[in-house]
């Protein structure tokens, strides 16, 4: 049995360990749902890990090679080779981590554990730190001063006008975390609403207690169907997003590294010109 929303999705549980600051305040259902998350999480890549060196290769492993060797190639088209080693393992987290977040929406669970994503607090908290490694990331490839030049694109623009996009291009930055946490809350809250105004036709609809015991079977049936669809469909597409995401956000961070190989190419070969 699917157990149905009985209180209007967006209600947090909260428990205060510092007073009433507002960074004191946590919403212990969120904790406890992203901690199974994780923990399920660990026990998967540790589990077959073990697998790997203590035994025969199994289903799973086959399913989590399968999903690496996708995702590296995946960041290979989009970033580099050499980054793959260390953006390859980002993303596959990422991405399992969300999928069994959203995943522990079908089963039979009562509060306080439910979706993760379902909390804006979660979701941004997941944007900011991808955003906060792609900063790093851009800075170790191009440096500090490539960094800064990163904001001042298109590179193919005069000074002035380059001048001109550069407030655009640290909102558009600022921006990137916003939409990466809005997109996933949007969609997984949205679940949660239609479960909730499902329960509240099936209360309104069929007033008696004979009428309800008839239709039962029908609202199991439209809320199975529906959770199908938004748990392992719209669940599975939002991790992909997620994911995808992040390995474009670290492909840009490596934007202007081209020109400045080819600046620096140029500069050598003038020198070498000029010597011979």
């Amino acid at each position: 049995m699917i157990i149905a929303a009985d209180v209007p999705p967006g209600t947090h549980p909260t428990i205060q360990i510092c007073g009433n600051a507002f960074l004191c305040t946590f919403n212990y259902d969120t904790l406890i749902s992203s901690g199974i998350a994780i923990v399920l999480t660990l026990g998967l890549g540790l589990g077959v890990a073990y697998r790997l060196s203590h035994g025969r290769p199994g289903k799973l492993q086959m399913v989590l090679e399968l999903l690496l060797s996708y995702i590296r190639n995946l960041t290979k088209e989009m970033v580099s080779d050499e980054g793959a080693g260390f953006i390859t393992p980002i993303a596959a987290t990422i991405f399992i981590f969300i999928l069994l977040a959203n995943w522990l929406d079908f089963f039979p669970l009562t509060k306080p554990v439910e979706p993760a994503a379902a909390d804006i607090n979660l979701t941004l908290a997941m944007a900011i730190v991808v955003i906060v490694i792609v900063q790093w990331y851009s800075i170790h490839v191009l440096g500090f001063r490539g960094y800064l030049r990163r904001f001042t694109k298109p590179f193919e623009l005069p000074l002035l006008g380059r001048i001109f996009f550069t407030p655009l291009n640290i909102i558009e930055e600022i921006a990137k975390p916003l939409s990466l946490a809005l997109r996933l809350f949007g969609n997984i809250f949205g679940g949660l609403v239609m479960v909730y105004l499902l329960t509240l036709g099936f209360t309104a609809f069929a007033g008696s207690s004979v009428l309800q015991t008839a239709l039962s079977p029908i609202w199991v049936i439209l809320l199975v169907a529906w959770k199908l669809f938004d748990v392992f469909l719209i669940g599975t597409i939002q991790a992909f997003i997620f994911m995808l995401l992040t390995i474009i956000y670290f492909g840009m961070a490596r934007e202007g590294l081209e020109e400045e190989h080819h600046g620096a190419t140029a500069h050598g070969n003038e020198l070498r010109r000029e010597t011979t």
